[in-house]
């Protein structure tokens, strides 16, 4: 498996206890982030007051904050794959 010099986390708008439990049910690997009161999903446009579930999108930031890409078609069958192949198309180093 390839592995780039980035860092990921995921943002849900739930609480962040349920959160805590998600996280420790799938042993996830990396950080959870908690946004109940969904301000920064509003930022982001993922979730607005017509909409009660987040969209599943998935942003690539630069090191410099700037946001290189969203990807707005998300699959979660595929995701892994089809972030690899973003990386790679956005000149992300692999990890050595």
């Amino acid at each position: 498996m390839k592995k780039f010099e980035v860092a990921y986390f995921a943002a849900s708008c739930d609480e962040e206890k349920l959160n805590q439990e998600f996280a420790e049910e799938l042993k996830l690997d990396y950080p959870l982030l908690s946004d109940p009161g969904r301000k920064v999903g509003e930022a982001y446009g993922v979730v607005d007051a017509a909409q009660k579930f987040p969209r599943r999108w998935t942003f690539y930031i630069g090191k410099d904050g700037k946001i290189l890409h969203v990807d707005k078609s998300v699959m979660t069958e595929s995701h892994g794959t089809d972030i690899v192949a973003k990386l790679k198309e956005l000149g992300v180093a692999e990890r050595k």
